[in-house]
């Protein structure tokens, strides 16, 4: 019987020392579960379909499956692939389960064709839920709900990160993951010890951080460092700006709603988190450089003037990532610091925007269980991205003294302490709009080039008819033809790729339709329009030098506008 053989094991590598003390903090047994000797005895089949949530890791560490081979695929190369295998390595030895990484840059392109080919891994990372909610919807994904009960998963992750997993099946919603690594983007970042010595307080509501601003410019300063541009993807951080406001001033429903399209950009609701982002970015008192700077000031370059003496502004708003862009030399929680940024409407609790990678199960075998049941834990991450730093904790079980960096043992707290979150809008909105006229159209709005109520009508237009968001709900065809624009012929190209050459040239080739216009961002250099040729194939060479390089494809219209992304690819040049 499963219960009486892992109590058993368990008890024997307990005595002689063998149990990891470390999985004997996270993982649950049975009996604290509310398991009996009536109920194990019904065997291990039944167990494992009442699903515990625990009876996996259990019999795992009991020995139950040494010697099976779990098969994984993702995103991770390189650094990130390293600390994903120190983090599964305990749990292997523990085990005997071997669980072989597959880590590519093609994951998009691969994962599709290797489900289509009936091939797919044991477990896939998704880097967004979006991509995840395809296959979900061909029935190809193993629900959790099945295995896991709702008591075991409340245990180990907040509400909003299994709302998050929660999505719409062929036969209705499924739980279709477990999160494991995540980034924060609800912080402020602020000039720390500038900020200490003229006596400003941390905010806690948005009013109190009004009333900072205010009195940075009685000082004779300037509250906020501000920059959107981003090459071909200028836009993108005032979407994140949006994204904060709308879950300060909404409910998580109707922010769900509108990542699915049925709450419009032109309602009132999202006009009113707009115009909240506009209070601040339009107030050149507010702002370094003024509004017109912000569209072409670079992401990046915007908060280095928080550095200078004395500091030119003094506050931004990004993700954890912009700690890079910040000049050398300058130790965290000494020369920087960051704070949440504060709720407008107590109603609305403390939300945190998000990004991350959830983990998805294409096959229910126990020993793939285990493993999905051990991505549950922070555990899974501790001795990868927790001790040798780059990413989060979503887990309820995370330590804070498990982060090395003291920046992201903070973050990991953050997140920790918030009410609810929520993955990225903009991510999993159909590209057309998330990656296409959102960007586009607040890039306008912002520069002034055009008016809040038009700049919201062009984004909804931009929505195409019959296509769902990532939060399960379909938009009505019928309802948006007549608001639909024609726009361009263009359909999105079948694939890109990066080919090093001699001489630090790399060859990028791809597919469309005859006579298609594409935008081409090779790196960091400027757009350039490439057509594809009557064989339906284009392919253009460009000059890199040596690093990692992101190659973006995007849609272009007949005047050569970007209207959405097409594809990305990376190449590393030595």
């Amino acid at each position: 019987e499963l219960t009486a053989s892992v109590d058993a094991a368990l008890n024997a590598m307990e005595a002689d020392g063998t149990l990891d003390a470390l999985f004997a903090t996270w993982f649950v047994t049975d009996e604290e579960e509310g398991g009996d000797d009536a109920a194990a005895e019904e065997g291990e089949g039944e167990a494992m379909a009442a699903g515990d949530g625990a009876g996996f890791v259990a019999a795992a560490m009991a020995g139950e499956y040494d010697g099976t081979v779990v098969t994984m695929m993702g995103p991770f190369v390189d650094a990130d692939e390293q600390k994903f295998l120190d983090g599964i390595a305990a749990f292997e030895e523990a085990t005997g389960i071997d669980i072989q990484y597959e880590g590519t840059k093609e994951f998009e392109a691969t994962i599709g064709v290797r489900v289509e080919a009936g091939d797919a891994p044991d477990i896939v990372d998704f880097p967004q839920p979006g991509l995840l909610a395809n296959f979900v919807r061909q029935g190809a994904v193993v629900d959790l709900n099945d295995h896991f009960s709702r008591e075991f998963m409340e245990s180990r992750y907040i509400d909003s990160w299994l709302d998050m997993a929660t999505i719409e099946g062929e036969d209705g919603e499924i739980m279709a993951g477990v999160w494991h690594r995540v980034f924060g983007k609800s912080q402020v970042w602020y000039p720390a010890d500038d900020w200490e010595a003229a006596g400003y307080a941390i905010p806690e509501t948005w009013d109190e951080m009004i009333a900072v601003m205010d009195q940075i410019v009685e000082d004779g300063d300037t509250p906020w460092c501000v920059g959107i541009e981003s090459g071909a993807a200028t836009g993108w951080a005032a979407t994140d700006w949006m994204e904060e406001v709308m879950l300060r001033t909404n409910s998580l429903e109707s922010y769900d709603a509108w990542v699915a399209g049925d709450l419009k950009f032109d309602s009132d609701e999202v006009k009113l988190a707009a115009n909240t982002m506009s209070d601040i970015w339009f107030n050149d008192d507010y702002v370094f450089g003024g509004r017109e700077s912000i569209a072409t000031t670079s992401f990046g370059d915007s908060p280095a003037s928080m550095f200078e003496d004395p500091p030119q502004c003094w506050m931004h708003k990004q993700g954890s990532f912009i700690t890079s862009f910040f000049p050398e030399g300058n130790e965290p929680l000494v020369d920087y610091d960051f704070f949440y940024l504060p709720p407008i409407g107590d109603e609305y609790g403390k939300p945190y925007l998000v990004s991350g990678d959830i983990y998805a199960a294409f096959s229910d075998r126990p020993e793939v269980l285990a493993a999905m049941e051990y991505f549950t834990s922070a555990e899974s991450l501790k001795d990868g991205w927790l001790s040798q730093g780059g990413a989060l904790s979503p887990h309820k079980d995370v330590q804070l003294d498990w982060y090395s960096d003291p920046i992201d043992s903070k973050l990991g707290g953050a997140i920790a302490a918030a009410t609810s979150v929520r993955f990225d809008a903009s991510d999993l909105m159909p590209g057309e709009v998330g990656a296409g006229a959102f960007w586009t159209e607040m890039t306008d709005y912002v520069a002034g080039n055009t008016d809040l109520d038009t700049a919201m009508a062009n984004i909804d237009a931009a929505w195409p008819a019959g296509v769902e968001g990532e939060s399960g709900s379909e938009i009505d065809g019928d309802a948006e033809e007549a608001a639909a624009p024609a726009g361009p012929a263009n359909v999105v190209a079948s694939s890109i790729t990066a080919t090093p050459q001699d001489g630090g040239l790399v060859t990028i080739s791809g597919t469309g339709a005859a006579g298609q216009s594409f935008l081409l961002t090779p790196g960091d250099q400027a757009a350039t329009v490439v057509v594809v040729g009557e064989d339906g194939t284009w392919s253009v060479d460009a000059g890199l030098g040596p690093g990692t390089h992101t190659i973006l494809l995007q849609d272009a219209d007949a005047d050569g506008n970007a209207v959405g992304t097409a594809a990305s690819v990376e190449v590393t040049l030595e």
